[in-house]
């Protein structure tokens, strides 16, 4: 019982052998990159040092997923709540993507990766919007795995502005109330075309959602560890993966 949760937890030794079964692979692993800040405050540097460290453990944890099989990887980037931070830490964050991309890009693109985003585009500063605009187009052809970048991004106001258009809909009398499913409200959201996440894996021992994708993630697998992002690496992933492998998932049913 105590192995489980810690499991569940993601306190397990990394250096155990972890097997995974490549017949049940998690389709869709979403992440909430969280305690770069903390990381670096440990070591005594600036919260930039542990962005930019985490900035690294994308890369890893991308490249792992790739190879593991996983076709959707989504990155909690930057939410809508983020912008309450210090100015000087936004002003950072809001370059990192584009700094990312300037040096990873080109090694997506030889490894297949298509390049997504979803989040509120219009409050980013153009630097940060033209270059996931380059990176989207750069990797539209791409067939692999898909990186999803939650920027800006809040669950609340996806489903909020999801809603707001719906009315709109019904208002214009395109629309009935009664035609509303829950299949028609995941073809309205920012993740329409991408199913939903069968594994979402929490750093650094947070056990929140913080707003994040709180539609998709109705009946997703769970994983938190007390590591924080920018000491994320495959081993990690494998752990979360063979823990989501020893689950049932029920569906809210008995099987």
């Amino acid at each position: 019982m105590i192995k489980r949760v810690q499991a569940w937890l993601g306190r397990e030794d990394k250096h155990q052998p972890v097997e995974i079964s490549p017949d049940n692979i998690p389709r869709h692993v979403a992440v909430i990159m969280d305690g770069n800040g903390r990381w670096a405050k440990r070591r005594g540097l600036p919260r930039i040092v542990g962005h930019r460290n985490g900035m690294k453990a994308v890369k890893r944890a991308t490249i792992a997923a790739d190879e593991l099989g996983v076709q959707f990887l989504t990155m909690y980037a930057f939410s809508t709540e983020n912008w309450k931070r210090p100015k000087e830490e936004v002003d950072f964050l809001m370059r990192l993507p584009e700094e990312f991309l300037a040096i990873e890009l080109d090694e997506l693109i030889e490894k297949n990766v298509q390049v997504r985003v979803m989040g509120d585009m219009n409050e980013v500063p153009s630097y940060t919007r033209k270059a996931m605009e380059v990176a989207v187009a750069r990797t539209e052809g791409n067939t692999g795995l898909i990186l999803n970048f939650a920027l800006n991004y809040g669950g609340r106001k996806e489903i909020t502005d999801c809603m707001q258009a719906l009315g709109r809909d019904i208002q214009a009398g395109l629309l009935s109330p009664e035609e509303i499913t829950s299949a028609l409200i995941d073809s309205r959201l920012l993740s329409s075309g991408i199913p939903d996440p069968d594994l979402l894996i929490r750093t650094s021992g947070e056990m929140r959602l913080s707003n994040f994708m709180l539609w998709q993630l109705a009946y997703s697998e769970l994983w938190f560890t007390d590591v924080y992002w920018p000491e994320f690496d495959k081993e990690h992933l494998l752990q979360a993966v063979a823990e989501y492998q020893r689950r049932t998932r029920r569906y809210g049913g008995l099987k």
